[in-house]
């Protein structure tokens, strides 16, 4: 693999990890803190918002700082895919493709970025690549996706319940009442 190689793996980690990183960030600091994530939470069907915000923001931080790291990367990659199916799931599907319209573009491009890191591996400029960590190729890919759907249906599977609609209250109303706008707005 090149120098050229290397950094732009070392770029896309970098980026990518940072973008993790303040995300989490922002669930537990950001507009309505914890409190306000949690009921944006519970507002997508989730049971226990407190305990899923914190998840959130453990996941997307740890996840993020390991990305940067270069360490055990198709575990990284897998809490990003992960994040971002539970993300798209619940939150941007409704809303159709486009992130201006708050559909699932912005998630899907994570996601796949992700997956696309797992399978090239993180470079020579990495702690895996310095511990002699290497599942990369098909292997880190599998790793990672498998990991990220398995978390994923487990966290849908444990805790997703989300009341059922009436006739007056159509889905996309009652995802947008705790939207993360409304959330820091009530911060304020």
């Amino acid at each position: 693999m090149s120098d050229a190689d290397n950094a732009v793996l070392l770029l896309v980690r970098v980026v990518v990890g940072l973008i993790m990183i303040m995300h989490g960030l922002n669930h537990w600091r950001g507009g309505g803190r914890i409190e306000g994530t949690a009921r944006w939470f519970t507002g997508l069907g989730l049971r226990q918002g407190v305990l899923q915000a914190w998840m959130s923001v453990l996941t997307e931080v740890g996840a993020g700082i390991l990305l940067v790291l270069g360490l055990l990367t198709p575990l990284a990659c897998a809490a990003v895919i992960s994040v971002m199916l539970v993300a798209g799931l619940l939150a941007h599907r409704p809303n159709g493709f486009f992130v201006f319209k708050d559909g699932y573009e912005y998630v899907l491009t994570l996601a796949v970025v992700a997956l696309a890191l797992a399978v090239l591996g993180p470079g020579r400029w990495s702690l895996d690549h310095a511990a002699g960590i290497d599942p990369t190729g098909w292997t880190g890919g599998a790793i990672a996706l498998g990991a990220a759907v398995a978390a994923t249906g487990g966290l849908l599977g444990t805790f997703w319940r989300p009341e059922p609609k009436t006739e007056a209250e159509p889905a996309a109303e009652a995802v947008a009442e705790n939207t993360p706008e409304q959330v820091d707005q009530e911060a304020r």
